[in-house]
């Protein structure tokens, strides 16, 4: 077998130009497809990891009929005991209780109406940041009595830090919500859905000032990686009877997914275009070195070198081209993707407006994951046997006689 292989790299460089475009070619391919593809599958992991730490988490435990009504009748108590138990997952790094709600909030003479949090501060800030989005004053303990607000619901109110806004609306089983919060903190969010109405309270306030003492609407939790969400969720239906619901955000997010389906769809058409490109470089390489060589194949035939090996050698010889291109692409590849994939583009412009208002960050981070790579790596080796199909052919077909006098 070894002599097959060295009869097929030696006949790939005996005319090294023809070789080299062959491998070019297939190495901007390879290329191009990876940028294309990391460049998708880092948006959608982008996509995916910002929903779940601003909305939902991964996944999200809450009273059965809550996701449909999002009342605070429809809040749940969980013992400190049983949140313990889920924390004590391997697979699960963060468990965060929430109190959500809608109330008026007014100052003066403006009012506007906005989803109200309540949070343990330090658990919202080890998924989200939070800290670090404070503009002006203080950000909030587990005690505290003071409100963050948003900066751009804070210039629509006309307040700062120190001014007391109203807050009124329906607690627990309808018992009317209403207080004189003084603002402890601006933060400021890049998305303008988050800016422009969002009030965060410390949970165990959240709780008194909507007379829901130690309930919550959901428990948010965060997990290592996506791969393991199926584990964590089974654990997790294991321990939580019929009057809860345990939902990963595929089904909190029906719409995201929507989304990066249809875009996943118009991107493997573009990867169709670049794997045809790929091809007829591969094909076309093939094509010319079994022209060029049919006296050769001839002669071999003629001197007692059986088909089959002959068509070994062809097969061998298209596989050498196809892969010197791919794995070249690859390594080129490698160090510009990881390059993006720290430091992601950050767009401007329209795009970044339509990115916005979509809810997202207008930026394009890449991915690095392993199985992007492998997977061209088999497209290439799928095309170089499709290829070699033509040498194939021709080889059977060969008349040793009518080819030596070509």
């Amino acid at each position: 077998m070894k002599l097959y292989f060295q009869l097929a790299w030696r006949n790939l460089w005996r005319n090294k130009r023809r070789t080299l475009i062959a491998t070019t070619s297939v190495l901007f391919a390879v290329i191009l497809s990876l940028i294309t593809r990391s460049m998708q599958h880092g948006y959608y992991d982008y996509m995916i990891d910002s929903a779940v730490r601003l909305y939902t988490g991964y996944i999200q435990i809450h009273s059965k009929g809550y996701w449909e009504n999002r009342s605070l009748d429809e809040s749940m108590v969980l013992s400190e005991s049983m949140i313990q138990k889920i924390r004590s997952f391997p697979k699960i790094t963060t468990v965060t209780p929430r109190l959500e709600t809608y109330s008026l909030i007014s100052f003066q003479n403006a009012t506007k109406i906005t989803p109200v949090f309540g949070i343990d501060p330090v658990l919202e800030d080890s998924i989200i940041d939070l800290k670090k989005k404070i503009v002006k004053g203080e950000y909030l303990s587990i005690n505290s009595e003071g409100m963050l607000i948003a900066e751009g619901l804070a210039k629509l109110l006309k307040v700062d830090v120190g001014d007391s806004v109203v807050i009124y609306g329906q607690g627990y089983h309808g018992v009317t919500a209403a207080a004189q919060i003084p603002i402890q903190g601006i933060v400021k969010f890049i998305l303008p859905a988050l800016n422009n109405a969002t009030v965060y309270l410390s949970l165990p306030y959240a709780q008194w000032l909507y007379s829901a003492p130690e309930r919550i609407t959901s428990l948010s939790i965060m997990i290592n990686n996506i791969g393991e969400l199926e584990d964590t969720k089974e654990f997790l239906a294991m321990h939580f009877s019929d009057k809860y619901e345990v939902m990963d955000w595929a089904e909190l997010m029906p719409e995201l997914v929507q989304g990066i389906e249809m875009d996943n769809a118009s991107g493997i058409i573009m990867l169709f275009i670049l794997y045809v490109v790929i091809g007829f470089g591969i094909f076309g390489t093939v094509m010319t070195m079994t022209a060029e060589r049919i006296k050769e194949f001839g002669i071999l035939v003629s001197v007692g070198m059986k088909k089959g090996k002959l068509i070994l050698v062809a097969i061998l010889e298209t596989m050498f081209v196809s892969f010197i291109g791919a794995i070249s692409g690859i390594l080129v590849s490698i160090p510009l993707l990881y390059y993006f994939h720290v430091n992601p583009i950050y767009l401007t412009g329209e795009t970044a407006e339509a990115i916005l208002a979509f809810g997202f960050e207008p930026i394009l981070p890449f991915s690095v994951k392993p199985g992007i790579f492998f997977a061209q790596v088999s497209v290439v080796f799928l095309i170089a046997m499709l290829s070699a199909i033509y040498p194939i052919t021709v080889i059977r077909k060969l008349e040793p006689v009518k080819a030596m006098r070509k």
